[in-house]
């Protein structure tokens, strides 16, 4: 014969031991009530067995005093990898009572136990078994298939409700002894062991279907609470939009302002040239009807016209400077036409992708009212089932009340004749015939819970769908959020451009209040130009005596000076006047050069 793992034969003896006391503690508890206490027997037998599982396969860990050996290590894992069990972990850790790891691990199993739980938590140490590996030997029960069988029968314990106190209790110092007693039968329970079987399992069944509604349940609110947040954001989205389209109309009467004042500038411009234009020709005009022996001044005049002529080239050059200015604001205008547009085309594409997440919103709200109406189907079969469960109760009872009639007619028909005796094989003939037929009623249960799980891997599937169309739906609005941002970016260019804008317009005003301050000072530099071409002036130490008639001068004979030759008359000697166009009154004129002649005041101001 060959010999056999022992560590194998363990992990059986304990696969077994975690089989009879899951069953027993499930059937118990039906039967006394399915809220326990923790001074329950076959619950407290159950954490033991539960404890060595734990143990088996566990490695030594040095310590600084000794070699330690806790399933504590293994059971903090948890924490890490389920977030939802961080609560526990924290409440333990919290106990004032414990001082030891194995306490705490008592402590983590129960707690486990009453959140329904302990199912979820161990499947998910199971299946990392890289960090397993460094608590337990290669051939534990928790890395082998044995922990995943347990893992299963452990779901069917979410049928019981726990009430354990763990504050109050010593879990330091128990002693973990299994007690076999509990698990041996007597001949009695033999004969009810297979109905007990099938009214357990249907009640499994019950309760799984029970938990499996309440998962549905919850994925549907949180379905619920998803479509909510999402019609929030459309509605943020379509307020937002309409505060974009404002801006535009804005920008686009800031535009048309902005032109409306760029031609008014055009316009004054022009006309201020017309306007130089006409005092030229003017002037012009005055010097040719003037006299013909005024050559100098004439030369003179022309002087002035050529720098009057080069000023009005700077000028225009100036104006040149602001058309092309102006050819780059219309430019800045249309590139901002142009991006308006892209972003009405950008909303107008918005505008589509909100219809479309409407009518996937509306699909899953079909496909709600679907999966509701299809675990209404689920829960009215349910309630057959649980009726023809009750059925078959009443009918076993009834066949045991026949059976004990019949033993009751045997023990009489011992002393009757053979007559009864083919009476009692005719009524045996018929219960067998009963027999036959609740066989057949429970070929039509198998049948019912075969459809079941069909229904049931049908509802798996319809749940994957709407995963799917929920990861389809982050992608979306994961695309609605970028997009935002994108709309953000454009605010803030449009803002610069506005401000760019605003700038322009600044520098236009600058530049029309400088033009208009140059062209006052022109006029002004041709005025003192006018009064002051030609003139030598002397100092009044100097000019005491008139050229002419060589007299001093007085207050009767006051100073007269040509601005052309630079001599000194008094008013008696220049008495030759001369009437221009542009003055009222006549003008005295020089006897040599005939210029016009400028009166001095004492000073050598003129």
């Amino acid at each position: 014969l060959a010999v056999k793992d022992p560590t194998a034969v363990e992990r059986a003896n304990l696969l077994n031991m975690a089989k009879l006391s899951i069953k027993g503690l499930i059937e118990s508890a039906l039967s006394f009530g399915r809220t326990l206490d923790s001074d329950y027997p076959p619950l407290q037998q159950f954490f033991v067995v539960m404890e060595h599982c734990l143990k088996h396969g566990l490695k030594v860990r040095k310590s600084f005093l000794s070699y330690n050996k806790t399933i504590w290590g293994p059971l903090e894992l948890v924490e890490k990898l389920y977030p939802e069990a961080e609560e526990i972990a924290a409440s333990v850790r919290d106990l004032p009572g414990l001082k030891t790891p194995l306490g705490r691990a008592r402590a983590w199993l129960r707690l486990a136990l009453m959140q329904k739980k302990m199912a979820d938590y161990l499947r998910c140490l199971i299946i990392q078994r890289d960090l397993l590996s460094e608590f337990y030997e290669y051939h534990a029960l928790m890395m082998e298939e044995e922990g995943a069988v347990i893992v299963g029968l452990l779901v069917g314990l979410n049928v019981i409700d726990a009430n354990l106190c763990v504050k109050g209790e010593d879990l330091d110092s128990q002693v973990g002894v299994i007690d076999f007693s509990m698990y041996l039968k007597s001949d009695d329970d033999i004969g009810g062991k297979e109905r007990n079987v099938q009214i357990a399992a249907i009640l499994d069944q019950k309760n799984y279907v029970e938990e499996l509604n309440r998962q549905l349940n919850s994925t549907v609110s949180s379905l619920h609470a998803r479509v909510d947040s999402l019609e929030k954001s459309n509605t943020k989205l379509i307020e937002e939009l309409a505060i974009a389209k404002n801006n535009i109309i804005k920008l686009q009467e800031e535009n048309h302002q902005l032109r409306s004042e760029n031609t008014l500038i055009l316009m004054k411009t022009q006309h201020h040239l017309e306007a130089t234009k006409v005092d030229v020709e003017a002037e012009l005009q005055t010097y040719k009807h003037s006299r013909q022996g005024l050559d100098e001044m004439y030369n003179e005049a022309r002087r002035q016209l050529r720098e009057e002529s080069q000023l009005r080239q700077d000028m225009e050059n100036e104006l040149v400077v602001q058309v092309s200015m102006k050819h780059e604001i219309e430019l800045a205008m249309k590139l901002l036409e142009k991006d308006i547009h892209e972003k009405q085309d950008t909303l107008i594409g918005l505008r589509q992708q909100l219809d479309e997440v409407k009518a996937i919103n509306m699909e899953m709200y079909q496909k709600l009212q679907v999966s509701e109406d299809a675990m209404k189907e689920k829960n009215d079969i349910i309630d057959r089932l649980e009726d023809k469960t009750n059925q078959i109760n009443t009918t076993m009872k009834q066949l045991e009340q026949r059976l004990q009639q019949a033993e009751k007619a045997q023990m009489e028909a011992e002393a009757e004749d053979e007559k009864l005796k083919q009476e009692y094989v005719n009524k045996s003939e018929s219960l067998q015939k009963e027999f036959s037929q609740k066989e057949k009623q429970l070929l039509q249960l198998e049948t019912d819970l075969k459809i079941e799980k069909e229904w049931r891997q049908t509802l798996e599937d319809d749940l994957q769908k709407e995963k799917e169309t929920v990861s389809h739906l982050r992608t979306e609005t994961q695309e609605i959020i970028n997009l935002k941002n994108e709309f953000l970016k454009l605010q803030e260019k449009n803002k610069q451009l506005k401000m760019i804008c605003q700038d322009q317009e600044a520098a236009l005003q600058e530049l029309a209040s400088k033009l208009s301050e140059s062209k006052l000072k022109i006029e002004d530099m041709k005025e003192d130009n006018k009064a002051l071409q030609g003139q030598v002036w002397l100092k009044d130490k100097e000019a005491t005596h008139c050229k002419l008639c060589e007299k001093e001068f007085s207050l009767s004979k006051r100073k007269h000076h040509c601005r052309n030759c630079g001599e000194i008359f008094c008013n008696a000697c220049s008495d030759n006047e001369l009437l221009l166009p542009s003055s009222p009154k006549p003008v005295r004129v020089c006897d040599s050069c005939h210029a016009i002649l400028i009166q001095r005041c004492s000073s050598n101001v003129p």
